[in-house]
């Protein structure tokens, strides 16, 4: 089984949270030990909100992660909510310092969670994106894409990326927004052009079987 499962999505507030969330769920149930690591988190003013939540649904299934603290899988947070780039003002940002974090986390558990930041494309640093860091941390991408009206052409471009960059990835839709829609607007897409498309809440639970 991949020891690293990266959570990448079209954007931002597409619902990378609450797709991890359901898999540390799912993981569990199946005896599989999951581990969470959020590397970069902007907007934060005091705890990070997205670290908080992922360590307190790991802590629940894996004694590994009990004793940590946000700072434990938590790289860096900025308070400025953007791109880490921009959010860095400082310039502190050290990668080889995120890679050593996620290479720790992974001895902690059987399958570690990565969630990203924004999407594929959003600068950590001037030359290097999120996407670098799924490939150079090995991991399998899960891309997580919204049901909104537009999503296909944001769907189709992150598949393009990531066949470029060679990275062994599935996608799921996220079925939030104009879901009530969907089914007339954007579906019909997918089933004629990916027949094996499938959407969070039915399919993740066949999603994790897979994994192992």
């Amino acid at each position: 089984m991949m020891r690293s499962l990266f959570i990448t999505a079209t954007g931002t507030n597409v619902g990378k949270t609450h797709t991890t969330l359901k898999l540390i769920e799912a993981l569990a149930k199946n005896g599989i030990r999951p581990g969470v690591y959020k590397p970069i988190e902007t907007g934060v003013t005091a705890t990070p909100p997205d670290a908080s939540v992922l360590l307190e649904a790991c802590k629940k299934v894996n004694p590994e992660f009990a004793d940590f603290s946000t700072n434990d899988i938590t790289a860096y947070t900025f308070p400025l909510p953007a791109a880490p780039f921009c959010a860095d003002t400082d310039k502190r940002i050290d990668l080889q310092r995120i890679i050593d974090m996620h290479d720790m986390l992974l001895k902690r558990c059987d399958l570690l969670l990565v969630e990203g930041a924004g999407g594929l494309m959003v600068p950590i640093t001037e030359t290097y994106m999120m996407i670098n860091l799924i490939k150079e941390v090995e991991a399998k991408a899960l891309l997580v894409t919204p049901s909104r009206l537009g999503c296909i052409n944001d769907t189709l471009l992150s598949i393009m990326a990531l066949k470029t960059f060679d990275i062994d990835f599935e996608w799921c839709v996220n079925l939030h927004e104009d879901k009530e829609r969907f089914a007339e607007v954007t579906q019909p897409y997918y089933d004629a052009v990916f027949p094996h498309w499938w959407h969070l809440d039915e399919g993740v639970e066949r999603f994790v079987t897979s994994l192992s």
